[in-house]
């Protein structure tokens, strides 16, 4: 049966024109890796962002997974949208989302429809032959109508580069060690924890655990990330990790993976170094260590005080935006440039748990912060699917039955909020900005902006310059805590240190929500359990997030979902660009197709059949970092059978 397309697919190309492709590409990567490559590898996206300029720009080169260079304010560590040729007096993002539909388009493009397709596409872009059981992983994807698109998988080697810099036995011993963990032997799994997560996480690896060998998978049982390992001695394990690239000949490759005795009985005498774990608040300071050592995060004087009116203002934010408004969603997500969010962020203030490491082992998680070390799975909330962070079957009507308004309820978390440090808050920032009331007050000099900070001339809010911003966010503006979570609660749910500002609201269901058209989705204590139910939705998701997650790869900015920067100064103008003020023209027909598009797309790549695609790639490749004879391992049956593939690919033998 031909394999079903979304909308926007290219058709499949010729493997002879993919073939005279990658010749061409490696004619001139042969001679610019000689001087380049070997000092510094380009490290990978972690999702599709508008073109940032390539100061050595060499077509199809893979793409090794090296850190940016230490000093910070080299071009390549600090990609920026490019200008537009020229001001035609068009709103920003109207641009942007023209850049994300070229940006899709181009992603799609690179779709492999062969194992031999895959397996070209996956040297090209890692620089190695592909692990054991490729084969057996892409049959699987196939056999699943998966989208498959090499970039779909950069997380994953971003996550693992920093291990092939670390013995394998140091990783085995660290794995079987760790307290919370799955073991798989013999295409079997066990854990002795009962953490809903664990078993949940276990029952997404049965799933495939009969196309897997050997392995311990240890577990971070805490919302919050927990590795934080120095920029430098990332960038030594990557300079170490750099001499194992190479695509050894077919006839000296590997291709079965080494068994492993039970948990507990193998390396015995391999020594791991002590974790200390850090239970230090703020967490700026395990947070910078995270930053190279020119960044403005390693330069920056911590903030001690977190008590008065937070300064709220764009100027760390320019590296990712585009005239106000969000343009690199990935690089919004960087803390080593944005020094500022130490003291607008709840998790970074104030974390309701904090053990943290400088070491760094295989730790397998949810989410993380670009400067975590943690290897990503999909999320254990993801898997099960639960009706309140999904809305059920119940996925929202059609658009042009929807109400005008912008919905959000949640609870009063992010971190333990205080009486001394609640107005660094994000939620509580994101919920006092959209509060009729309180702006309704500091318009008419009877307030202050307590938390949050009144739009910047810049964006030119209609709304503001008259006056009127109480009035016009009331008409479209449907938020509240449900919960405020207080450090002091009382029994009737009240706060003394925030009574004034915030009263907690009726909640309203998933599916509810989705009866509006735009659904902001803010961080909680780590990532956004909603993320997915907001994507599969006839809604318009409207995502701020420092939070990095399996998925990031395959969605587009301005194409999927609305990005938004963590200090939320740029909402009113998102607002005011879809919905129009006074009678002037909105962009409704804009939001209703990113809407549309983005919850197609979910629904193509985001399964659940996907989830496990994902992690059956990740654990192969993380078995082979575990493997004695990672270097050797690979899988060339296409190169076995047709030796005049690697051909293509004499520069890269080891």
């Amino acid at each position: 049966m031909a394999r079903l397309r979304s909308p926007g697919f290219h058709p499949r190309r010729p493997s002879s024109f993919f073939r005279y492709t990658i010749v061409a590409a490696l004619v001139i990567f042969a001679f610019y890796s000689l001087s380049r490559h070997a000092q510094r590898p380009a490290q990978p996206p972690i999702a599709h962002e508008a073109p940032a300029a390539d100061p050595d720009p060499v077509p199809n080169q893979p793409v090794f997974n090296q850190p940016p260079k230490s000093d910070y304010t080299d071009p390549d560590a600090r990609p920026e949208h490019p200008p537009p040729k020229a001001d035609d007096g068009s709103h920003p993002i109207d641009k942007l989302i023209m850049d994300g539909e070229q940006i899709f388009s181009n992603l799609v493009a690179k779709e492999s429809n062969t194992l031999g397709e895959a397996a070209q596409a996956y040297r090209q872009r890692r620089g190695r032959h592909p692990p054991p059981g490729f084969d057996e992983w892409y049959k699987f994807a196939d056999e699943n109508d998966a989208v498959i698109v090499e970039d779909f998988f950069d997380q994953i080697y971003h996550d693992l580069a920093p291990f092939w810099g670390v013995p394998p036995d140091i990783i085995r011993k660290e794995s079987w060690s760790f307290e919370m963990k799955i073991h798989i032997r013999d295409q079997e799994t066990n854990t002795t924890s009962n953490w809903e997560w664990t078993l949940l996480w276990k029952d997404m690896i049965d799933s495939i655990v009969h196309l897997l060998p050997d392995m311990d998978i240890a577990l971070n049982a805490m919302d919050e990330p927990r590795l934080v390992v120095p920029w430098e001695d990332i960038n030594s394990y990557m300079n170490t990790a750099s001499s194992t690239f190479g695509l050894p000949a077919p006839k000296n490759v590997k291709s079965v993976f080494q068994k492993l005795p039970r948990p507990g009985l193998g390396d015995k005498t391999t020594k791991i170094p002590a974790k200390n774990w850090e239970k230090k608040k703020p967490y700026w300071p395990i947070v910078s260590r995270g930053c190279p050592p020119g960044s403005p995060a390693r330069q920056a004087e911590m903030q001690s005080n977190f008590d008065l009116q937070p300064s709220i203002s764009s100027e760390n934010a320019q590296d990712h935006m585009y005239k106000g408004f969000v343009s690199n969603s990935s690089l919004a997500t960087d803390l080593c440039h944005q020094p500022d969010l130490q003291g607008l962020e709840g998790i970074i203030i104030n974390p309701i748990s904090v053990a943290s490491t400088k070491v760094l082992f295989p730790m397998f998680g949810g989410s993380k912060l670009g400067i975590n070390n943690e290897i990503l799975l999909p999320a254990p909330i993801y898997w099960k699917e639960e009706e309140r962070f999904t809305g059920g079957n119940n996925r929202g009507g059609p658009w042009s039955k929807k109400g005008d308004k912008a919905v959000w309820r949640g609870v009063a978390t992010g971190g333990q909020n205080m009486p001394e440090n609640w107005r660094g808050f994000h939620r509580h920032r994101f919920m006092a900005m959209n509060n009729s009331t309180k702006l309704a007050l500091v318009e008419s000099k009877k307030g202050r902006t307590e938390n949050f900070a009144m739009p910047e001339e810049s964006y030119h809010i209609s709304a503001y310059e008259e006056g009127r911003m109480s009035e016009w966010v009331s008409e479209w503006s449907d938020m509240g805590f449900i919960e405020l979570m207080c450090a002091t609660q009382t029994d009737d749910g009240t706060c003394w240190y925030t009574d004034l500002y915030f009263h907690p609201v009726e909640g309203l269901k998933m599916k509810e929500q989705f009866r509006y058209k735009y659904v902001p989705d803010i961080d909680g204590n780590s990532f956004s359990g909603r993320y997915l139910g907001f994507l599969r939705s006839t809604s318009l998701p409207i995502k701020a997030t420092l939070f990095r997650e399996w998925h990031d790869s395959r969605l587009v900015a301005w194409k999927h979902f609305v990005p938004m920067d963590s200090r939320f100064g740029d909402f009113y103008g998102i607002m005011e660009y879809f919905l129009g003020y006074k009678g002037q023209n909105g962009h409704d027909e804009a939001a209703e197709k990113m809407a549309m598009d983005g919850k197609a797309w979910a629904e193509r790549v985001l399964r659940k059949e996907d989830m496990q695609i994902y992690v059956l790639r990740l654990l192969l490749e993380y078995a082979r970092v575990l493997d004695d004879n990672r270097e050797l391992l690979g899988w060339v049956g296409d190169a076995l059978k047709d030796p005049s593939i690697m051909d293509t690919w004499e520069s890269f033998k080891k």
